[in-house]
């Protein structure tokens, strides 16, 4: 017996669905598929999604109930505004502390984070900024570059201190900070509030103490 046109069609559309399932992924995945076309592909195999934003701190507790009955659960990370809802917040929490007392500076743990693949409360790179405010919250002392003592004539990567680079011209230490401030020196502090390191090469300090005893001698005639 023949079969009918509307058996046939029956038929191609089911190898259409079928060859669509097969090929799924790449509909799916597709730059030509629009977002309303996804929806549309869903809507017969998804009979609800339901969103938990409350149960776990910093993530969407996703689940899933399908059209044949199973159901499947997913989380995610979500971007929040305050770390009080922040996901990994007790891990966060104990990294910066660790490497506090590793004697690592904020600039320094910021970066050791960022390598560990932790990102802030804002899915965003830490900077040393964001550990100065956490540390401050927690009770965290910052770490000097010379925590106890004078500071040395000569910090370890060679550059000066205030100190030195005002033995080395032959002004006092309160000249060296107004040449820092002015541009007439090139220097750097880690975080606000630590010591300077000044870059000063021989031809540099050569060339400043010239510049200086002609100022002085200028002033000299003037008086």
């Amino acid at each position: 017996m023949a079969s009918s046109g509307s058996d046939y069609t029956r038929s191609e559309d089911h190898r259409a669905l079928v060859a669509l399932a097969q090929n799924l992924p790449a509909v799916w995945n597709a730059c030509t598929t629009k977002a309303d076309e996804k929806k549309r592909i869903l809507r017969p195999v998804i009979h609800e999604v339901l969103l938990d934003q409350k149960s776990d701190r910093g993530q969407v507790r996703i689940r899933i109930i399908w059209q044949t009955g199973a159901v499947g659960e997913h989380k995610i990370a979500r971007q929040v505004q305050s770390y009080k809802d922040y996901a990994d917040y007790d891990l966060l929490r104990r990294r910066i502390t660790e490497l506090n007392a590793d004697g690592l500076m904020d600039k320094q743990v910021a970066a050791v984070l960022n390598a560990e693949g932790i990102v802030s409360a804002r899915q965003r790179p830490f900077t040393y900024e964001n550990i100065w405010l956490l540390r401050q919250r927690w009770g965290l002392s910052a770490v000097k570059l010379n925590p106890v003592g004078a500071n040395p004539m000569r910090w370890p990567d060679g550059s000066y201190s205030v100190q030195d680079a005002a033995s080395a011209l032959g002004v006092t230490p309160q000249k060296i900070v107004d040449y820092l401030a002015r541009g007439f020196l090139a220097g750097r502090q880690l975080i606000k509030g630590q010591p300077w390191q000044i870059d000063l090469t021989a031809a540099q300090i050569s060339s400043l103490r010239e510049w200086l005893q002609h100022t002085r001698r200028l002033r000299r005639t003037a008086s």
